[in-house]
């Protein structure tokens, strides 16, 4: 029997007795999620189960997050390969009604964080397992806080996290795609997303005498409606092209009564580019335009402007092998290319410091609907933790293989 039909025997025996279980925990984790930085239960849960199959997790400086090595049998000096899941939930309502929906009000995993952290520590696990089939050092990064600006892979980074790492995969849910299909892209697979909060001031009134003051509503709609179109107008001067920014404002707050101009305005907006020259200067340019549409108004204004996550680039090489342990894991057939998509990843801050490729993993149900990320209804056929696991392990195995 070949190294490779006995590591895909094992894997399967090994999948066949423990996938029950990955997909058990998923639910409760789904059940029961935590905010970015308050990830104590999950945290606790997943160093458990580490800590049973006999490895030695790490918690982050920070409170939450784990840090995993497993080394293999055979000492080895080639760097660690690094698999990275993220604990976070969204402050949002689950609207499913599942068996397994949130019992915590305002709070979900409507982003498949809870199966990224199942399919990361089911590789994990499965190698803890088999050490003998490991090929080389690998650490499980359980990293919190994806979904706070400017992300939790900041404080991985910080607490040495990436320390003696020579590539890193990561794995998204993509809800576009059906069960058993995995998507690659070498470059860029997201975009840069920023966050500006834009204050606005002035002395107040009475709104029978709007001119008599500085009438901040109406100098609020001139910037939700003027901005976007002012920044882009900007950037395609600039010799870039028409639509490389979007520039959503997402929260309005001023004033609670219908007969009082109020004194203060708060605007928020969402700002995402694929472009990292654009991401470079974007803080400097939507304070400028801010500044340039108000000047006639008497209005103060404060602009603070949060940089939150460049884009995301896959390295060829590291993309390469995915796919090769992609192909091995669904068929040829089921891997497909994807293109470059306007949501943000902290991820992001891990390829600009080492090779890695980010990973979209089907997981709608054939002939179901078309659920979006951050949705009340959000879910995932549960098959695809399985896949994922295998592709890991895979990948794994892959990474450390001579060149073919």
């Amino acid at each position: 029997m070949t190294a490779l039909s006995t590591h895909s025997g094992s894997l399967d025996a090994w999948m066949g007795e423990h996938v029950e279980g990955l997909i058990a925990l998923r639910r409760h984790m789904h059940t029961h999620p935590e905010l970015s930085g308050q990830e104590t239960a999950t945290t606790e849960l997943v160093a458990e189960r580490l800590a049973l199959a006999g490895l030695t997790p790490r918690r982050l400086a920070v409170g939450t997050g784990l840090v995993c090595d497993l080394e293999p049998t055979t000492p080895s000096s080639a760097p660690a390969f690094a698999l990275r899941a993220d604990l976070d939930a969204l402050a949002m309502a689950d609207e499913k009604g599942a068996s397994y929906s949130s019992q915590t009000p305002g709070v979900a995993h409507a982003c498949g964080h809870d199966v990224h952290t199942a399919i990361v520590l089911g590789a994990g696990l499965y190698f803890a397992h088999h050490p003998d089939q490991l090929p080389g050092p690998v650490r499980l990064l359980f990293q919190p806080a994806e979904e706070r600006v400017p992300g939790g892979a900041l404080d991985v980074i910080a607490d040495g996290g990436l320390d003696d790492i020579g590539a890193i995969v990561g794995l998204h849910c993509e809800p576009k795609l059906d069960v058993g299909t995995i998507g690659l892209k070498s470059g860029p697979i997201s975009s840069a997303a920023d966050m500006a909060v834009i204050t606005i001031s002035g002395p107040g009134g009475h709104t029978a005498r709007p001119e008599l003051t500085v009438d901040l509503v109406t100098v609020a709609a001139r910037i939700v409606r003027e901005l976007p179109s002012r920044v882009d107008s900007q950037l395609a001067a600039g010799g870039f092209g028409s639509g490389e920014v979007k520039l959503v404002f997402g929260a309005i707050h001023a004033g609670d009564a219908a007969n009082v101009i109020p004194t203060h305005c708060t605007l928020k907006a969402s700002i995402r580019t694929p472009l990292i020259e654009v991401w470079e200067c974007l803080p400097e340019l939507v304070e400028q335009e801010v500044m340039s549409i108000i000047a006639d108004t008497d209005a103060g204004v404060m602009v603070d402007y949060t940089h939150g996550v460049p884009p995301v680039v896959n390295d060829g090489d590291v993309t390469a092998t995915v796919w090769i342990a992609a192909t091995d894991t669904v068929g040829a057939e089921s891997v497909v290319p994807v293109e470059q998509s306007w949501g943000g990843d902290d991820f992001a801050w891990f390829t600009r410091e080492l090779p890695g490729t980010y990973v979209r993993l089907g997981v709608r149900a054939p002939h179901g609907p078309t659920l979006d990320l951050h949705a009340g209804m959000f879910d995932v056929d549960e098959r695809a933790i399985g896949i994922g696991v295998r592709l890991l392990v895979e990948t794994v195995r892959q990474h450390f293989a001579p060149p073919r």
